[in-house]
C-alpha cells in the first residue's frame, strides 16, 4: 500500500475488504469525502447531517456515533504521520447479504474510511477552470435526490469524458436539458446581482459548501442565494459561473465552449469566506 494512503475497515487497519458486500454488488451504500486540517475533519457535522438522511432514505440503522469514534482514531493515525491536509472518504455499506436484491431485515453496515495525504494547501484558490458540456445527463429519482449514495456511474462517464476531451470538469443536465451540476460539484451562477442554483429535487448531491455558501458566506457578503431551475442560456449569459465541492471549496469557471468569464468577484468575495472558515 502507499505510503500516502491508509484504509480502516470498521476501526481496524487492512489491506483487503471481506467479500460479500452489498456495496460492491448492488452500490447499496453510502459515502463522504471530508477534508482533514491536521487531524481535524472539517465542517463534519454537515457531513454526519448529510449521511444520516442517506441512512434513513436507505433503511440503514443511524451509524453516526460509530462513524465518529472510527473518523477520530483514522486521524488520529494521520496526526501521527504528520499530514498538514488529506482527503478523507468514509464509506458505509450495508454489509453482507442474502443473495438477490432484497436487503436484509437486520443489516449489519460496514464502515470503511480511506485517507489520502493532498500534497497542495487546501487555502490556495485553483486556477479557474475550463469546462465542457457533458453528454451524460442525471437521471432522474427524487427518492434519492441530494444524497450521496454509491450509485456514481453517470459521473465515472462524465469525468471520462471531460479528461479525455482535456477539460478541467464538465457541466451535466437532468434529463430535461437543464444545468444541476459539474461532475464533482454543485454549480452557482452570478445573473444581475443574485446567486442562483439548482433545487436538486430530482437528482444531484447537496453537497456540504453549498448548504454553507447558502446559509452562511453569501449572506455575510450581503448575497442571498435563490434556488432556481437552471437554462443554458442563463449558464451563458451569467455574470460568474463557480462550483464548489469539500476538496476545492469553490472554484470559478473561466471557459464553456466559446463563452468566457475573466473576472470572478463575487467567488473570490466567497473564497475568502471560505478562507477565514478555515482558520
Amino acid at each position: 500500500m502507499p505510503g500516502d494512503s491508509l484504509i480502516w475497515l470498521d476501526g481496524v487497519r487492512v489491506s483487503s475488504l471481506p467479500l460479500p458486500d452489498r456495496g460492491l454488488e448492488f452500490g447499496d451504500g453510502l459515502f463522504e469525502t471530508l477534508l482533514i486540517r491536521g487531524a481535524q475533519p472539517l465542517f463534519l457535522h454537515l457531513h454526519l447531517a448529510r449521511l444520516l438522511k442517506g441512512c434513513t432514505a436507505l433503511g440503514f440503522p443511524d451509524c453516526n456515533d460509530a462513524v465518529r469514534v472510527q473518523l477520530q482514531g483514522a486521524c488520529g493515525e494521520i496526526e501521527t504521520r504528520g499530514w498538514a491536509w488529506s482527503a478523507v472518504r468514509v464509506t458505509l455499506t450495508r454489509g453482507a447479504g442474502p443473495r438477490g436484491y432484497a436487503p436484509p431485515q437486520r443489516p449489519t453496515p460496514r464502515i470503511i474510511i480511506s485517507a489520502t495525504a493532498l500534497a497542495h494547501s487546501s487555502q490556495d484558490m485553483a486556477a479557474p477552470a475550463a469546462v465542457m458540456l457533458s453528454s451524460v445527463r442525471w437521471p432522474s429519482q427524487p427518492m434519492l435526490a441530494g444524497l450521496k449514495h454509491l450509485n456514481r456511474l453517470e459521473q465515472v462517464l462524465a469525468a471520462r469524458e471531460y479528461r479525455d476531451a482535456g477539460h478541467d470538469e464538465a457541466v451535466m443536465q437532468d434529463q430535461q436539458g437543464r444545468p444541476v451540476s459539474v461532475v464533482a460539484g454543485n454549480l452557482f451562477l452570478v445573473c444581475d446581482g443574485r446567486i442562483l442554483t439548482a433545487p436538486l429535487v430530482d437528482c444531484g448531491i447537496a453537497g456540504t459548501r453549498r448548504s454553507l455558501i447558502m446559509e452562511y458566506w453569501a449572506p455575510a457578503l450581503g448575497l442571498a442565494v435563490d434556488e432556481v431551475d437552471l437554462s443554458m442560456a442563463r449558464l451563458e449569459t451569467a455574470q460568474e459561473v463557480f462550483y464548489s465541492n469539500s476538496l476545492l471549496g469553490l472554484r470559478a469557471v473561466s471557459a464553456l465552449g466559446p463563452h468566457r468569464w475573466s473576472s470572478h468577484p463575487v467567488c473570490e468575495a466567497l473564497y475568502q469566506q471560505y478562507r477565514g472558515a478555515l482558520t
